[in-house]
Formats: C-alpha cells, sequence, structure tokens
C-alpha cells in the first residue's frame, strides 16, 4: 500500500506540471556532508527558551543534536547528540525533530524513524533535566508498534508538553473486519514532568491524511489547537482543525476552507498555524484543489468555528510552496519559498492588524541549491527566520532587520 501511495505521488508530480514538480526538487533537501555538524544538518527546528536562548535540534549524519545559542544564534554551543547511533531518521518532507523548552531548563525532544522499508515509522522522545547537556534515552511515545509519523510538540503555560503525530493503528482492526481503510488517524498524549513520560495515546479524529506535518499551537492555557490536512467525504483532502476543551479532550472538527483537491495520494505539504495574543487562528496551506491551487492564507476570530476567504501566496509562475505563519507581539509575518528555475528565495508578507492586512512580498533570502523549509520563531520582541540551505549553511535572521 505504501508503495503504491510513493508512485502515486509521483504520477501526482507528472500530472500537476511544474507546481508539483518543483516541490520534489525542494523535497530533495541534502545534507551537504556526512558529519554530525550544524553544517552537515538536513532539517533545523529552533525555539526559544523562557529566558531568551535559542534552542536548535537537528538531523545529520543519522544523528539527532541540539545546542543553543545566547546571541540569537551568532555563536552556538557544542551539540550534544540526543541519539548515540546512527540511526533511520525519517526523511520525509515534511518530517523533522522537534524541540521545546520550559522555565525550569528542561529541554523535551521528539522525532521519527522508519522502522522498515515500507515507510512504517516510530516516534521517539527524549528530555533533558540538566539544561540540554545530557539527553535520556529515546523511548517510543506510544507503545503500539503500527506506524507513528509527523509528530509535533507544543508547550502549555503551566509548563505541560501537549504531543500529536499521526498513527495508522486502526488499519489492522479495519483490515480484519474487511473494511477498507484511508488515511491515519491523529492522536495525542500529553507531558506534566517536562518529557520525562507521556499519558496514554488517545485518538482525536480517524482518517487524515497520513503524510503532512501538523500545525499545533494554543488558544489560551489547556486548549490546544491542531491544524490538518483531513480525508473528507469523496476522497477531498483539505484542511481542518480541532481545538481542544482541554488537553484530553478534543473538540468538534471545523474547516478551514473548501479547496476540493481529491487525491488518493500523500501531497508531503502540511499546514502552518499560530494564534495571536488576540485569540486569532492563523493558517497557511498549499492546495491543488478544483476550487483553487497553490498556497494560501486565512483567519478565524471565532475560536476556529469559522474562517476567512482565502488569500492567495506567493506569483504562481513561481511554484510558491512551504508557507508559515507566526504571530508575536511586533504582528504577525509569513513566509514561503519562491522558485524561478534557477534559485529558490524565501519571501515574507507581514501584517500589523493581526492578518486583516498584509505588507506587499519581499525577498528576504535565496540559494542555488536544495534547502529546508523556511521556519519562523519569535522570543517576544524579534521575529526571525531559521533557513537551513545545502549551498550556504544554516541561516537565523531578523526579519525586522531586513530592508
Amino acid at each position: 500500500m505504501l508503495r503504491r501511495t510513493l508512485l502515486a505521488t509521483l504520477a501526482i508530480a507528472f500530472w500537476h506540471g511544474s507546481a508539483l514538480a518543483q516541490m520534489s526538487h525542494q523535497h530533495a533537501s541534502e545534507a551537504a556532508c556526512d558529519d554530525t555538524t550544524l553544517r552537515c544538518a538536513s532539517k533545523v527546528t529552533p525555539t526559544f527558551g523562557p529566558d531568551g536562548t535559542l534552542w536548535l535540534a537537528w538531523m545529520a549524519g543519522g544523528r539527532v543534536s541540539v545546542a543553543n545559542s545566547k546571541d540569537a544564534g551568532r555563536n552556538v554551543s557544542a551539540p550534544v547528540q540526543v541519539t548515540q547511533k546512527a540511526l533511520n531518521l525519517d526523511w520525509g518532507p515534511d518530517a523533522r525533530p522537534k524541540i521545546v523548552v520550559d522555565r525550569q531548563g528542561r529541554v523535551a525532544v521528539a522525532f521519527s524513524t522508519f522502522r522498515d522499508k515500507a515507510f512504517n515509522g516510530q516516534v521517539l522522545y527524549t528530555r533533558s533535566s540538566d539544561g540540554g547537556k545530557s539527553f535520556a534515552e529515546p523511548r517510543p511515545i506510544t507503545p503500539n508498534n503500527e506506524s507513528q509519523r509527523f509528530e509535533a510538540l507544543a508547550l502549555d503555560s503551566d509548563g505541560s508538553v501537549f504531543a500529536a503525530w499521526l498513527d495508522k493503528r486502526n488499519r489492522v482492526p479495519a483490515k480484519e473486519s474487511g473494511r477498507a481503510y484511508e488515511g491515519a488517524g491523529l492522536y495525542f498524549a500529553s507531558s506534566t514532568d517536562g518529557g520525562t513520560t507521556y499519558s496514554e495515546a488517545r485518538l482525536a479524529k480517524d482518517n487524515t491524511c497520513e503524510c503532512c506535518r501538523l500545525g499545533l499551537a494554543f488558544a489560551g492555557p489547556g486548549h490546544p489547537v491542531v491544524v490538518f490536512r483531513n480525508i473528507f467525504d469523496g476522497g477531498i483532502r483539505d484542511h481542518a482543525v480541532i481545538t481542544f476543551t482541554d488537553p484530553a479532550t478534543p473538540g468538534e472538527v471545523r474547516r478551514v476552507s473548501e479547496d476540493d483537491w481529491q487525491i488518493a495520494a500523500c501531497p508531503h505539504h502540511g499546514p502552518s498555524l499560530s494564534i495571536s495574543a488576540a485569540g486569532t487562528y492563523h493558517v497557511t496551506w498549499y492546495t491543488a484543489g478544483k476550487k483553487r491551487k497553490g498556497l494560501f492564507y486565512a483567519r478565524s476570530l471565532d475560536g476556529g468555528k469559522t474562517f476567512s476567504d482565502p488569500v492567495a501566496i506567493g506569483r504562481s509562475d513561481r511554484s510558491p510552496s512551504r508557507p508559515y505563519v507566526v504571530s508575536s507581539a511586533q504582528g504577525t509575518a509569513m513566509v514561503w519559498k519562491e522558485f524561478d528555475g534557477e534559485k529558490t528565495s524565501i519571501n515574507l508578507m507581514t501584517s500589523r492588524d493581526d492578518g486583516a492586512s498584509w505588507s506587499q512580498p519581499k525577498t528576504i533570502a535565496s540559494t542555488s541549491d536544495t534547502s529546508d523549509h523556511p521556519l519562523l520563531v519569535s522570543d517576544g520582541r524579534r521575529t526571525f527566520l531559521s533557513w537551513m540551505t545545502k549551498a550556504d549553511g544554516y541561516r537565523f535572521q531578523s526579519i525586522e532587520d531586513e530592508p
């Protein structure tokens, strides 16, 4: 089944032409070298600790490493390897290590590996209780032996860690009873001890798209929110949002947009979510539906019950991809990739009115070779672009410093 899905994905790239072909080009975020150093990383994930320290988690040389910076990335500490031996890390386009740091300096990390050649995965987690100097032996986030991938971590205001991931455990009983099973289940768990242990995994929504990253944020203390590519009736893979009543109780599934993308394969192109201090949900995503194609942005002013009309992002003649949005005290910012046939650029738009209007796009970085997805992260005062490139190494730059 997974092999057929991969073949279908390749066929889609052919059917849809340059846009998905360019997505395939950007999927090959190859490392520049085979060492475990930051320069050799293929995927880098940033986060800020409560004290303003920048933390980085990356995958390189088959290992996950963590380091920190006290000066916004100008100088980075010696890396600490989270995994002591090389693993078959999940190298999928939407896969990357996740990291959060609480007020006590405990560092929680999660990542996924491939169990087999059929791309069945396993989500592993670990934590450091000594400020990132050492990490516990990674453990599975759930004892279930089916496939788990595309984990997401977020830190609540009380220091608890909320985790969500895509899980295929329900395909087994479906097959045994002769029922068809599409996609994967959206599962979740939480940790109240800094990522040392997690609660039993629970199902939030079954039959979601099985191969796209999740958007995860908090709509106030104790209310995690997950944005994901769902499978609606008729095989439509459009985006949906779930707002939790509390960390153990998922709410209703609400549709973000009706794009009408009917596809029996994996887009490998998940959404991004950020929630402002005013409670506005900001969502960006990619679609190749009948109603719209490309990158889009929408916001919700009523806690995810309804969303604004989608706003198109980027130049359609430059195959825009990988949108990411972050809201902070300074406003809301969006970045995405574009490819002009020779180089990949990162483009930025900002909003000072909580997404009601946006600035004109401008290019803030570019590279001539493969690269990771662009990410945004805020320290509460400034917002930064985090971008790993094969040709030019890791870039961490303030978007406010851009002309």
